[in-house]
C-alpha cells in the first residue's frame, strides 16, 4: 500500500478559495459515546446488518452544486478485519473532474452491466484499489447518500479478510490507506463546520486522521456516510 498523502497545500475543493481544511471548527461530538469494541466485532458487525435496529440517517443529501442530471453510485466500506479492525479509505488523483484530492471509499458510478449496488461497489473497488471479491464479504448496504454534485450514491458495507494486496489505479487513486475503525466510530473525532458562501450555509463533519506525520483529511460526503454508520451500529 502506497504513502502518498495529498499536501497541505492541494485543494481539496473545485470552489474557488474554499479549502475545507481552513474552515474553523464550530463544535466535536464529545457527548456522544464511542462506539464500544463489542459492536465492532466481525460477528457483531454481520448481526447488526442481519437484524437492523430502528433508527434515522443523520444526513442523507448535500444542497444541489452541480447542474448535471442524478447518477446512481456506490461505494464499498471495506472493513478489514484485523485485531483492530480498520477501513480501507483512498485518496483520488489532484485531475478528476469531481472530487479531486478528496480521501473517499472506493467506489463508482452504476454501469448498466452491474446486477446491482453491491455488484457496483465491488467492481469499483476492483478498478480503483485491485481490491479482489474473493477477500471481500458484503454484509449489508446503508442508506443512500446524494452529494451536491448530484451522485446517488449506496454505501456497501463489507468485511475484507486481511492479507489482501492492493494495486492501485493510478489514474483515479492517488493513495490507499487504512484507518482504525474506532477511530472513526468515536465521535470525539468528529468535529462540526459550518461556512456561509454566496447567500447560503454548508454545514458538514470532519475526522482529520493523523497517519504517522501526516494529516489524512476525511471530510464532506465521507464523513457524513461515516457518521450514519456510526449512528447505526450505534442505535
Amino acid at each position: 500500500m502506497s504513502s502518498h498523502p495529498v499536501s497541505p497545500e492541494t485543494p481539496l475543493s473545485k470552489l474557488p478559495n474554499f479549502d475545507p481544511r481552513t474552515v474553523a471548527v464550530t463544535g466535536i461530538d464529545t457527548h456522544l459515546p464511542a462506539l464500544p469494541p463489542g459492536a465492532m466485532t466481525p460477528d457483531a458487525l454481520r448481526a447488526r446488518f442481519a437484524f437492523p435496529p430502528v433508527w434515522a440517517p443523520e444526513t442523507s443529501t448535500e444542497r444541489k452544486m452541480s447542474p448535471r442530471p442524478l447518477a446512481h453510485a456506490s461505494v464499498l466500506v471495506p472493513i478489514v478485519t484485523r485485531e483492530r479492525p480498520t477501513v480501507i479509505l483512498t485518496e483520488r488523483t489532484t485531475h478528476l473532474s469531481t472530487h479531486s484530492g478528496q480521501v473517499a471509499f472506493p467506489g463508482g458510478k452504476r454501469d448498466d452491466s452491474d446486477a446491482d449496488a453491491a455488484d457496483t461497489a465491488l467492481r469499483e473497488a476492483h478498478e480503483e484499489i485491485g481490491l479482489e471479491r474473493g477477500v471481500v464479504n458484503v454484509i449489508g448496504q446503508m442508506p443512500t447518500y446524494t452529494t451536491g454534485s448530484q451522485f446517488i450514491i449506496t454505501p456497501v458495507v463489507a468485511l475484507v479478510r486481511p492479507g489482501h494486496v492492493l494495486k492501485l489505479n493510478a489514474y483515479e487513486v492517488a493513495d490507499a490507506f487504512e484507518v482504525p475503525l474506532d477511530f472513526l466510530m468515536n465521535p470525539a473525532h468528529h468535529r462540526r463546520h459550518l461556512m456561509e458562501w454566496e447567500g447560503y450555509r454548508r454545514e458538514w463533519l470532519s475526522m482529520p486522521y493523523m497517519d504517522g506525520a501526516s494529516e489524512r483529511f476525511i471530510w464532506g460526503a465521507t464523513a457524513a456516510m461515516l457518521r450514519n454508520l456510526y449512528r447505526f451500529l450505534a442505535a
